[in-house]
């Protein structure tokens, strides 16, 4: 069945149709619903239109004819940040130049002005372009300094200039400061032309970054797309979505050395589930919650995370696999209807509302909860360069399915390093989280650059489905310390350069821990065999939290707690087998004192 509308019809239902042709000066208007056509859209007419409204979306099926027509349709989108800020966009629409039945190319200058401030919420203006450093919000003004795009590339030379009229391919995204003056700078964009659908491919190369993006009328499934059969096997599972802070009169430039900003990394598995996400490089704040000073120092503020399903005009980079010189591709069952929110978030600060919760559970501070198979937790790394203090973010997914090489949907690899950071490694590839299978014996290496001599912090956060008793902890081999994250920070100042070998991640402590305030000349470990005991001398009155005897194997046999101070600390052997253990005795600082037994019962 195909509906000729010769008159304006209101949609404030859902409404599902085989074919949808709007002619001779008719509209549709849908409000706050889904519209779902099965094959193509016709507006055939230039007077020919189609509005979107209050969060509607536009969902195709399977068909194969391709929308034609010179007529538009029309969906807005908003931009938050202000005029020294860029948001990565992606355009749902084409270009309506002609009637043809494929998607067309998109130019900028597509882009209206909505006139929201008489309230209408069909008409619009035609933005306006500039030449200089700044465009006006109200009425839009756009400076073409900043529209770009970025296809199959690691040099930042290579972007490629797009202004208002140059051609962008269907499916690429581009990038485009805003308009305010505030330090938001809110601005509402009405994006008109042929509404995409459809499959859309881009190139993309090993190890290069390509600006893609949503390019539909209608939320993406990421999980679908990352898991799609053929861009599994072109990028390497992460999204990086570009985040910039241009709040203060200290981030507020055009000068590229002194921007404020980062990519925030993101996956998600198959099932849909397990989000696996880092923030863009943020700065840390101290107990009084000032903000350590900024720049000099690489970019950073790392507040907003990506979700799985990609708004409207929502662009982000994708980086080709190893190995590969294809093609990703958008495809119309990637699509979904999903209200911003929640499950659902552009790369603004806007708050909207979501329809859809879906499977995925947060945490108050927004970071998605593991299913109880799966565990995880993150370590905050704090470095100091030049006064300026940020803090990088590692993320560790453990799970029975995992393994020792690349798993795609629960691994981050890494957009970009800084003079001084951390990473994983694997493959020679640097990544933001890695997955295991979880084991006690297992060491996770960390790699960590350092420019300068300066302070560094390992810290823990968002430990999941761990048992409370479950060590985690940095092992800093050049200096024989052993720390459990989970009691306290790891803290130190360290020399510039490159220490592939010196720091990991543990789950069992060895034989040398940290010894700083622990008075180890005055504790005595001592394993009588002929009465089947050991020992703990404390002449001093140390105050000793606990005393673990651990197997070769990293097992441990033995935990006794105290909360009374004592001279001496006896615990039974009878029940170990034969063998050599690791006695660590905990103070209440949380140092250990660490020494070898041999058991001979």
């Amino acid at each position: 069945m195909k509906y000729s509308l010769i008159a304006c019809l209101m949609l404030c239902f859902s409404m599902a149709s085989a074919q949808l042709s709007v002619r001779n000066n008719a509209f549709v208007y849908v409000n706050d619903q889904v519209l779902y056509v099965e094959d193509d859209v016709n507006l055939e007419e230039a007077t020919a239109k189609l509005y979107l409204r209050s969060e509607s979306q536009l969902l195709q099926g399977a068909g194969t004819t391709g929308n034609s027509g010179i007529g538009e349709l029309s969906v807005y989108q908003d931009g938050t940040v202000n005029q020294w800020a860029y948001n990565y966009w992606c355009s749902p629409v084409g270009g309506i130049l002609s009637n043809t039945s494929g998607n067309n190319d998109y130019r900028i200058n597509q882009l209206d002005d909505p006139l929201l401030a008489t309230a209408s919420t069909i008409d619009s203006n035609n933005s306006a372009f500039t030449a200089a450093y700044n465009g006006t919000a109200s009425p839009l003004l756009i400076s073409t300094r900043w529209l770009w795009t970025y296809v199959s590339s690691s040099a930042y030379a290579d972007w490629i200039f797009a202004g208002d009229t140059g051609d962008i391919n269907p499916g690429l995204g581009f990038t485009m400061k805003g308009n305010g003056t505030a330090s938001t700078g809110n601005t509402t964009y009405d994006f008109r032309g042929k509404p995409n659908n459809g499959t859309m491919a881009n190139p993309v190369a090993a190890g290069d970054f390509t600006l893609v993006g949503n390019p539909y009328p209608s939320a993406m499934d990421s999980a679908a797309f990352i898991h799609d059969t053929q861009n599994q096997a072109a990028i390497t599972g992460t999204l990086f979505y570009w985040e910039q802070d241009a709040s203060t009169s200290q981030t507020q430039t055009h000068v590229l050395q002194e921007y404020v900003g980062g990519y925030s990394e993101f996956t998600i598995n198959s099932s849909g589930v397990i989000i696996s996400n880092t923030p863009a490089v943020f700065f840390t704040y101290d107990e009084q919650d000032n903000m350590y000073s900024l720049p000099p120092g690489p970019p950073a503020s790392g507040t907003k995370m990506a979700q799985r399903y990609i708004p409207i005009g929502q662009g982000f980079m994708v980086e080709g696999r190893v190995g590969t010189t294809g093609t990703v591709r958008a495809k119309n069952e990637h699509r979904a209807y999903v209200k911003e929110g929640a499950q659902s978030y552009f790369f603004r600060n806007a708050n909207v509302t979501n329809t859809d919760t879906g499977e995925i559970q947060f945490q108050e501070n927004g970071l998605p909860i593991v299913p109880s198979d799966y565990k995880r937790f993150r370590v905050n790394v704090d470095f100091s360069v030049n006064q300026s203090q940020y803090t990088r973010q590692l993320l560790l997914n453990f799970h029975d399915t995992a393994t020792a090489g690349f798993d795609y949907g629960l691994e981050l690899s890494r957009s970009d390093n800084h003079a001084s950071d951390t990473y994983f490694t694997l493959d020679n590839k640097a990544y933001s989280a890695q997955a295991y299978p979880f084991e006690q014996a297992l060491v996770i290496p960390l790699n960590v650059d350092i420019e300068q001599q300066q302070p560094l912090r390992f810290r823990i956060f968002d430990i999941q489905n761990f048992d409370d008793s479950q060590g985690i902890y940095i092992h800093d081999i050049e200096n024989e310390i052993y720390v459990n994250l989970r009691d306290q920070d790891y803290e130190l100042n360290i020399d510039p350069g490159t220490y592939t070998d010196r720091f990991e991640i543990v789950f069992t402590p060895g034989q040398s821990l940290g010894v700083d305030d622990f008075e180890v000349s005055k504790l005595t470990v001592i394993q009588n065999n002929g009465i089947h005991q050991l020992a703990v001398l404390n002449p001093n009155g140390l105050d000793i939290k606990s005393i673990e005897v651990f197997d070769v194997a990293g097992k441990r046999m033995l935990n006794s707690q105290y909360d009374v101070v004592s001279n001496r600390y006896e615990l039974s052997t009878v029940d170990l087998s034969d063998g050599v253990y690791i006695v660590n005795v905990t103070s209440n600082t949380n140092t250990v004192k660490s020494e070898k037994v041999i058991v001979k019962n």
